[in-house]
């Protein structure tokens, strides 16, 4: 994606799970501001890290002085193991998320998570195993799957500094269902006027919408 991507291997629950990482452009002896990891959309629809709405995130993230690390699920790519309908892939996750945050064992380095569609359902169930010790700084979750799969509540602690962003004409993930999953919580969901699952288009708009939350200054510990 830049000249600062590095391909790599983590080790996972079943075997290798393949990894990109990019990093942001700093000034001299300047730290990233911490490191986002990102899921991708489902593994059995040619969900991949390549997705481009993936590489909208993390650009976004990166922009703003974030690592982003992106991956493939198992049974993606060079990720060993077979597709196991968001539990395997939340072990998987999790693995990615530990090796991320121990990059630099003298420090502890600030995660955030973003999601895309089947992506965003794992993330969800992340934010339990993670537990409040270890909440993202920063969560974002985009075209969340909350047709097909049981995507977990956001603690109201994190909602200062969440993004939900969905598409109004979304034929994948209908609006409608997000909003049924939002409304209980009071979480607020920011829509895309006429933006389909893959923001074809629009993903400079995404993009921009990420990096203003990003930017927005939003408290952390709030």
């Amino acid at each position: 994606m830049n000249s600062h991507t590095r391909r790599y291997i983590v080790s996972g629950p079943v075997g290798a799970i393949e990894a990109l990482e990019d990093l942001p452009n700093l000034v001299a002896d300047a730290l990233p501001r911490g490191v986002v990891v990102i899921a991708h959309p489902h593994p059995l629809f040619a969900g991949t890290m390549d997705n481009k709405v993936v590489q909208t995130l993390a650009r976004a993230f990166v922009q703003c002085g974030w690592r982003a690390v992106r991956f493939n699920f198992r049974g993606v790519g060079a990720t060993e193991g077979t597709h196991d309908a968001g539990r395997g892939e939340l072990l998987d996750l999790m693995a990615v998320i530990d090796h991320a945050t121990r990059a630099d064992p003298a420090a502890e380095t600030p995660l955030a998570l973003a999601g895309f569609s089947f992506g965003s359902f794992v993330v969800s169930h992340a934010l339990a195993a993670l537990g409040e010790k270890r909440a993202p700084q920063q969560l974002v979750m985009v075209g969340t799957a909350a047709t097909r799969f049981e995507v977990a509540p956001v603690p109201q602690a994190l909602h200062a500094r969440t993004l939900v962003l969905h598409g109004e004409h979304d034929d994948t993930v209908p609006l409608a269902d997000v909003m049924n999953w939002a409304r209980p919580q009071t979480l607020p969901v920011t829509v895309i006027p006429g933006g389909a699952h893959f923001f074809h288009g629009q993903l400079p708009l995404l993009r921009s919408l990420v990096v203003r939350h990003l930017q927005s200054g939003a408290n952390p510990h709030s």
